[in-house]
């Protein structure tokens, strides 16, 4: 069964202690280095926070609630 999973946050979560170079964890569900941040929440800054989308390798869809 697919799952719809959201993500709210729009950027990563900075580790703030224990590490030699700053360490950021994904917040946005969308990096290909998970649990470490990438940067691909670049894609999601122009994003309504009232709108859920989806993300594939063409790009970036809106989902339209039906419920």
């Amino acid at each position: 069964m697919a799952r719809l999973v959201r993500h709210d946050m729009n950027h990563p979560y900075e580790v703030p202690e224990g590490t030699e170079l700053p360490l950021y964890i994904c917040g946005c569900g969308l990096s290909k280095n998970k649990p470490f941040c990438d940067g691909t929440h670049k894609k999601t800054r122009d994003e309504n926070a009232e709108d859920t989308y989806i993300y594939d390798d063409a790009g970036r869809a809106k989902v339209i609630k039906q419920y």
